[in-house]
């Protein structure tokens, strides 16, 4: 699973994007980004308040409910505003 990252997301994790293998149970958005936050204390910080991040699985934004399967790209990154 392709994971990319944006913004203050990036920034907190330390990269744009890392290849994954998460175990069989993580098998949607909100349980991924749980499964990232205890991958170190970077990802611990971006995934910490989880309301604070939005989802998109292969360029469609997303729920956490939303499934996610090995061979997805799923992007993180902070809420977007217009204007």
């Amino acid at each position: 699973m392709k994971i990319l990252y944006f913004a203050w997301v990036r920034q907190k994790v330390g990269t744009s994007a890392e290849e994954v293998s998460p175990p069989p149970e993580v098998n949607t958005v909100g349980a991924l980004m749980r499964w990232l936050g205890e991958r170190s204390p970077g990802h611990a910080d971006a995934f910490g308040q989880v309301r604070q991040v939005r989802a998109a699985v292969n360029q469609n934004f997303c729920g956490p409910e939303e499934p996610v399967a090995a061979n997805d790209e799923v992007a993180f990154f902070p809420p977007v505003t217009g204007g």
